[in-house]
């Protein structure tokens, strides 16, 4: 899964969901406290039509965080 990039901000910003090529404008923010400390945040970006289902899927397993909505690129 793509995370988003600590670059000069000039990537493509990717859905997450595989197979999915749609520009993301949602950052879903997650960790695993089985294996990260508390203050880890990993990154999953979405786009509208996956942002419900990568964010139930990391919400079940109690691993998402919050879910900001992008600055338009």
């Amino acid at each position: 899964m793509n995370e988003l990039g600590k670059g000069g901000g000039s990537e493509h910003r990717r859905c997450s969901a595989k197979g999915c090529g749609a520009t993301a404008v949602w950052e879903l923010v997650w960790n695993n406290p089985r294996v990260h400390t508390s203050e880890r945040r990993k990154t999953w970006l979405a786009c509208d039509d996956h942002r419900c289902y990568l964010s139930d899927f990391l919400d079940r397993r109690d691993f998402l965080l919050e879910v900001v909505a992008l600055d338009p690129p």
